[in-house]
């Protein structure tokens, strides 16, 4: 089994897993880093969200082989340590989540969003975030989140 060296929330982690292995599946299973989700398997609702060199990008679809080994990866939980980035404090202001399946994947989509252009317009989120699914519809508050959050933009992470 090869060895990969992962650099995940500033951390580097040596992991030993098969080729192939799904980057969503190395982050919740060998590093219980279950913040980021599992929707579908396909790349299609945005539930695990991640970045990867500060570009969102699908876990599910990533293979710790052909894409991971060495590149920074940033998760929910490395966003902040203490829950106080300002996409997160916008999310908890704005009252965003509902069942708060999808949420991970929404704050990193949106911080990526704020890092590429810190005070979009309504048609800019709305277009930005159109691949991350909410099952509950909490799109207009998901909207207002982001809004507030532009209000306060984040810094790159």
């Amino acid at each position: 089994m090869p060895t990969y060296s992962l650099n995940i929330n500033n951390k580097v982690h040596k992991i030993d897993v098969d080729q192939g292995t799904s980057l969503l599946w190395v982050l919740r299973e060998h590093l219980q880093l279950t913040g980021t989700k599992y929707g579908c398997g396909i790349a299609q609702c945005g539930a695990c969200t991640i970045h990867v060199n500060g570009s969102p990008q699908r876990a599910c679809v990533l293979t710790v082989d052909g894409f991971a080994d060495g590149q920074k990866i940033t998760t929910i939980e490395g966003l902040s340590e203490a829950g106080d980035h300002p996409v997160q404090k916008a999310w908890i202001k704005a009252q965003a989540p509902q069942c708060g399946y999808c949420q991970s994947g929404q704050i990193m989509q949106a911080v990526a969003l704020l890092n590429e252009n810190p005070k979009p317009d309504r048609d800019q989120i709305l277009s930005y975030m159109n691949g991350n699914l909410c099952r509950c519809g909490t799109y207009m508050r998901i909207l207002k989140a982001i809004q507030l959050a532009s209000e306060n933009p984040p810094s790159v992470s």
